[in-house]
């Protein structure tokens, strides 16, 4: 994977996500396929996705689906600006934790594109902590809005 360089800044302006629910704090390395981040918001009082007083290991996914979109302004350089994607299916989520705010350390969120078509992307994620595995899975994004239309209301 090529050099990251992108922090705070460029994730601001390049992902659609505002203030405090954009997660991530920089793209560690990229390249056609794949996107390594770290995110260090995991144990703060204010997190957004906070509930109960806990940050649940479920949200991992919010920061995979937010390194795909990384992923996707890295690699189509053709589009000025941030596309609106969203979060389409989750499949074979994995947890090996309960919660990622007692996490002591950044987190490292990394994706892998495995497909795409039809005005979608697949990516394989894992996040990380620690040294060790806290959640993995897939997620597809749908990024055509022509096609998240035509898709039947759950």
């Amino acid at each position: 994977m090529s050099a990251g360089g992108r922090g705070r800044d460029w994730l601001t302006a390049h992902l659609p996500h505002r203030g405090a629910m954009n997660l991530l704090d920089e793209v560690v390395a990229w390249d056609g396929e794949r996107l390594h981040a770290r995110a260090r918001n995991h144990g703060a009082a204010d997190h957004p996705l906070r509930r109960g007083g806990c940050l649940p290991v479920a949200c991992a996914i919010e920061y995979a689906a937010q390194a795909a979109a990384a992923h996707g302004a890295l690699v189509d350089t053709a589009s000025p600006v941030p596309g609106a994607g969203f979060l389409a299916s989750v499949r074979g989520a994995e947890f090996h934790a309960a919660r990622l705010d007692d996490v002591a350390g950044p987190l490292d969120v990394e994706v892998e594109r495995t497909g795409e078509g039809a005005g979608s992307v697949a990516y394989a994620f894992r996040v990380r902590g620690e040294g060790r595995t806290l959640a993995e899975g897939r997620v597809t994004i749908v990024l055509d809005a022509s096609v998240a239309s035509a898709m039947p209301a759950a």
